[in-house]
């Protein structure tokens, strides 16, 4: 069967002629791109970058301007979030949230907690104000900043700070050891 089958094309295929060129151009040799070109491209510069920022924008449960902000992950010893809570670490870095959009406050938070975990900074104060009178809900920067500091795998815990250093308008925050602190930890602890 296979036989009359080729047999059967040759015979369909004995007036098929072979093209002269397969590149096809234009009269006057300019291209002009296609309505399905032009949209792609116009849809790709619309495209917005990859951001690397993974904290939400979304809606989050709002705290009370006057709210004590108090987080911290298991296996934090309550010794050292106790100390952090009552202010006894030394503040190595500070952020100022406040007139900052949501928007802005995100991006800044995100690299300034990035920054200070790559280079080894432990203990920071995020000034994030109260939001006593912020529209359309009090404290929406405040509710965000902490929510963000939650979703931080570097952030091991978060206060509410000390009158000293702001009160219910910042936040203590502890971060863990980066990949260099934990190396050097480790050879510290194998040595003795």
């Amino acid at each position: 069967m296979a036989e009359d089958d080729f047999t059967l094309f040759l015979q369909e295929m004995a007036d098929v002629k072979r093209l002269k060129t397969d590149v096809l151009t234009d009269e006057n040799g300019e291209h002009q791109p296609t309505l399905a070109q032009l949209a792609r491209r116009k849809a790709a510069e619309l495209e917005p970058e990859y951001d690397a920022n993974y904290l939400r924008l979304e809606y989050v449960d709002l705290v009370a301007p006057d709210e004590v902000l108090a987080y911290k992950k298991d296996g934090v010893q309550e010794g050292v979030y106790k100390n952090l809570r009552l202010g006894k670490y030394q503040i190595d870095a500070t952020l100022m949230l406040l007139g900052k959009n949501l928007t802005d406050a995100r991006r800044a938070l995100f690299e300034f907690v990035a920054d200070c975990h790559q280079r080894g900074i432990r203990t920071l104060l995020v000034h994030h104000g109260m939001g006593r009178d912020s529209k359309p809900q009090p404290a929406i920067l405040k509710s965000y900043t902490y929510q963000w500091l939650k979703q931080i795998p570097a952030v091991l815990a978060c206060h509410t700070a000390q009158k000293t250093h702001g009160s219910y308008a910042a936040t203590y925050v502890l971060l863990q050891k980066n990949t260099e602190q934990k190396r050097e930890n480790r050879d510290r602890h194998q040595k003795s």
